[in-house]
């Protein structure tokens, strides 16, 4: 699955270098970005990232009409610590445009995305998001290590996504400060939260951990925060129903 999605790059990497070679490339956004990390640990025992997702490659479309205003505004209502926000476009149906409707409710917002090429970070600064998705995976050692300081340098955090012991070796020697567990098998796409129960027995002092995939009811959250996770980021069964408020309350807490 990575490797279809580092395909569907191609299109928006390309585009940026046209961009770059006219300068025309979009300039920094220089207003204030609610701070990602800090909202995550000031919502222990576990923050709960809510991610608005229209579809993906298990599931395919997921209640297209709802719109990013109306999700976000419910996600805010509901105990979010802050939204994850899908732009990729091929695979997700997401726009890069959600990140400024939905930056009204003012959370720290998350660009979730595929990101290979630093012009995508540079993208990403020109937009209200305080933070930005890796996957080591899909970078080299040194792509990984430059995406990161570029990342750092433009005054957004990165979320560093790891499904294995490997992964987070690398994650960890290229300079990561908030790691993402995903309990997905990229190839059977099934989730298994024993992953994310096994990695956890590796977390490092001073990081925020995230804990992906497989995140359903209130009790797996707080699973995940007994084993030490910080947060968890759920999409898929948010915005399953025909209410991702009331989803999210009950994960939160806010509702019975």
């Amino acid at each position: 699955m990575l490797e279809k999605f580092r395909a569907a790059q191609a299109p928006a990497i390309k585009r940026l270098k046209e961009l770059e070679a006219t300068e025309k490339l979009p300039m920094p956004y220089t207003g204030k970005r609610p701070p990602f990390s800090d909202a995550l640990l000031a919502a222990g025992p576990v923050a709960v990232i809510a991610e608005y997702k229209r579809a993906s490659p298990s599931k395919g479309d997921i209640n297209l009409e709802l719109a990013p205003e109306e999700v976000a505004a419910m996600y805010a209502a509901s105990g979010a610590a802050a939204i994850s926000v899908l732009t990729e476009e091929t695979y997700f149906k997401g726009s890069l445009a959600y990140l400024e409707t939905i930056s009204a409710v003012g959370l720290p917002m998350l660009r979730k995305d595929f990101l290979l090429h630093p012009l995508q970070v540079v993208e990403t600064a020109a937009t209200k998001a305080s933070a930005l998705l890796l996957i080591v995976r899909m970078l080299t050692d040194e792509e990984l290590s430059e995406m990161l300081r570029l990342t750092y340098d433009a005054g957004l955090e990165a979320v560093v996504e790891v499904f294995d012991e490997a992964d987070l070796e690398r994650a960890e020697k290229a300079g990561a400060r908030i790691v993402q567990v995903n309990s997905r098998d990229l190839d059977t796409l099934k989730t298994d939260l024993d992953v994310a129960r096994r990695m956890a027995a590796k977390k490092r002092p001073g990081r925020i951990w995230i804990a992906a995939s497989g995140i359903n009811t209130r009790a797996d959250v707080l699973n995940m925060a007994a084993i030490g996770y910080d947060a968890v980021l759920v999409g898929t069964s948010l915005m399953s129903g025909d209410d991702p408020g009331l989803a999210l309350a009950r994960l939160t807490g806010k509702a019975d």
